[in-house]
C-alpha cells in the first residue's frame, strides 16, 4: 500500500519519536540501524521530513534529529505519508489501471474506494505519539 520509501520513513520517524520522548537527538546511523534501512537512503528521507517541518535537526556533537516535545501528539501519520509519497495512496486504481474511475470502474473499484477512505481516516487520526505509546507499552513491535 505504501512505497518502500514511505515504509522506511514511517519506521524511522517512529524511532525518532520514541527517542524524542526521552529528550534525545539521534544521528542518522542510529536511525538507519533501528529502522532497518540503508544509511544514505535514511538520510534522504530525513531531509524530506525536515523540509516538511516534521523533524528538526541540530548539528554538532550533541546534534541529531528530533521532534519537538509539544508536537509529538500533533503530528499525524498522514503528514509523514504525504511528505514521502504525496497523495498517491488516496488516488489510483487498486489494480494499477490507468483508466479507472467511477464512470469506468475496474472490478475492485467500489471496494477499493472504501478501503482508501478507511486508510485515509486512520492516517489522519493516528499521531506519532499514539504509535510510540503502543511500542512503549509492548502492544506492538517495530522491527522483527
Amino acid at each position: 500500500m505504501f512505497s518502500k520509501s514511505c515504509e522506511y520513513g514511517i519506521k524511522a520517524i517512529i524511532y525518532i519519536t520514541l527517542q524524542s520522548l526521552e529528550g534525545r537527538r539521534i544521528k542518522v546511523g542510529e536511525i538507519a540501524e533501528n529502522s532497518d534501512s540503508p544509511v544514505a537512503f535514511t538520510a534522504k528521507l530525513l531531509g524530506i521530513l525536515t523540509k516538511f517541518d516534521i523533524l528538526k535537526s541540530q548539528t554538532g556533537p550533541n546534534g541529531g534529529f528530533y521532534i519537538e516535545p509539544y508536537r509529538l501528539q500533533k503530528i499525524k501519520l498522514s503528514e509523514i505519508v504525504f511528505a514521502i509519497d504525496g497523495n498517491s495512496v488516496y488516488e489510483g486504481c487498486g489494480l494499477g489501471l490507468k483508466e479507472c474511475d467511477a464512470e469506468n470502474p475496474c472490478p475492485l473499484h467500489n471496494n477499493f474506494v472504501k478501503v482508501r477512505n478507511e486508510l485515509k481516516w486512520m492516517l489522519e487520526t493516528t499521531t506519532l505519539y499514539d504509535l510510540a505509546m503502543k511500542l512503549k507499552k509492548g502492544e506492538s513491535v517495530l522491527i522483527r
